[in-house]
């Protein structure tokens, strides 16, 4: 296979105006996450927001930065939400060990949404109740969008760190993102295939029923005519009929498909590779970040996933110091090896972090006051994350930074290069 570094300048120029995803999908870690979230919850608050080291806030006024957080950490979805909440959970404590942000500690307050848009927003109405004055939130696009409609009314400071649909920008100047919004990702999935040659005749299977597949699949669909490959099937499903890939893996097959683009979900997309292996089809298989989580899918032969590749931010087996410090107080503090969701949180926190410092805000500032000076200092701060190098923002909330290429080898995500 070619290198990736190829690819990556080619990625980079649709990167520099927008930013990455979210996702659903579940595994048998939402069990471990109700064991582990301890520090995440609303009775814990209030302890969080007591200096680890025994000093009190600047100015000894006792007051604190409340950060919210919401996510799935039950139901389907539970990967990503559990990985957002210990990801950020983590960060929080190593903040609050350093002395806090300005002076000041942090509050942290996780709430589960089930990946449920109107609970989403009942969980967005409980932080504000408990006195939230930022969100890292929420977990995926679809929750984002519907409560990005009440932070914007209420001019509070929205990070999500890994809703991707680009309307949840739309007409929303409080709402930022960490990763690459969905165009960019079929775009750079398009490049990547074409780049190095993958396939040639390549079929999609993706959900027209979901805001974030469905954008993908059609900038990736667009960016394909300018590729050395041809899309020789396109098959969607719904969230009523996602279970059963037969009809879309025969037309696939039948097509002559040497790859199969997945613009879709980890749980679905483990369906698809079973159910292809039961037919005796072995076409290679492409996704995005989406596809984070299908080792963790429970009863699913990871064995089937091997050679698949997608893009994502992330690896745990990274060799830079930074990962290897990451994974390490990961493991230690949940028993799990992080993913991108965990990482893309832990950024976000850190990302805030250096926000709060450029613009000097003060804990006993109004959720309002506070926003209105991120949004000024987010567009001049630039940071290096687990996620990205020199990350910055656009005044729309985009983030600029390369992609990367991983690829599941031996049971683990493995960077490209």
């Amino acid at each position: 296979m070619k290198k990736f570094k190829k690819a990556v300048s080619l990625l980079a120029a649709a990167a520099m105006t927008a930013t990455m995803l979210s996702a659903c999908g579940g595994s048998d870690a939402a069990q471990q996450g109700s064991d582990t979230q301890e520090a995440a919850s609303t009775e814990s608050g209030t302890e969080a927001a007591e200096s680890t080291d025994g000093t009190e806030n600047a100015g000894g006024s006792g007051a604190s930065f409340k950060i919210g957080a919401i996510g799935p950490s039950t139901g389907g979805a539970a990967v990503y939400g559990i990985a957002v909440q210990n990801g950020a959970d983590l960060a929080v404590k190593e903040i609050n060990a350093a002395g806090g942000i300005n002076g000041y500690q942090i509050e942290y307050n996780f709430q589960d949404d089930e990946c449920d848009n109107e609970k989403s927003v009942n969980a967005y109405n409980t932080l504000k109740d408990w006195g939230m004055q930022m969100l890292v939130g929420t977990t995926t696009s679809g929750c984002c969008i519907a409560v990005a409609a009440e932070s914007a009314n209420d001019n509070l400071f929205q990070l999500t760190p890994s809703g991707s649909s680009v309307d949840i920008l739309k007409d929303n100047d409080n709402v930022f993102q960490v990763c690459f919004t969905d165009p960019n990702q079929g775009v750079g999935a398009a490049q990547y295939i074409g780049t190095n040659a993958v396939a040639e005749k390549v079929a999609v299977i993706y959900d027209s029923s979901d805001v974030y597949s469905s954008g993908i699949y059609e900038k990736f669909a667009q960016e394909a005519a300018n590729q050395p490959f041809e899309i020789v099937s396109a098959e969607a499903f719904t969230a009523d009929n996602k279970t059963d890939f037969s009809v879309q893996l025969q037309k696939a097959k039948d097509a002559g498909a040497e790859l199969i683009f997945l613009p879709i979900y980890y749980t679905e997309a483990s369906l698809i590779l079973t159910q292809a292996n039961g037919m005796g089809y072995a076409p290679k298989f492409f996704g995005c970040d989406g596809l984070d989580g299908i080792l963790n899918v429970e009863n699913f032969d990871t064995a089937l996933a091997e050679g698949v590749m997608l893009l994502t931010p992330f690896a745990a087996d990274a060799e830079d110091d930074a990962t290897k410090s990451f994974v390490s107080a990961y493991q230690d503090a949940y028993g799990d090896t992080p993913n991108q969701f965990a990482a893309d949180a832990y950024d976000a926190v850190y990302i805030l972090k250096a926000a709060l410092e450029k613009s000097g805000a003060t804990a006993d500032e109004s959720a309002s006051d506070i926003c209105e000076k991120l949004k000024g200092s987010m567009v001049e701060i630039t940071v290096d994350g687990l996620t990205g190098e020199a990350m910055s923002w656009d005044s729309d909330g985009a983030v600029n930074k390369a992609p990367k290429a991983m690829e599941i080898v031996n049971g683990n995500y493995s960077l490209i290069q």
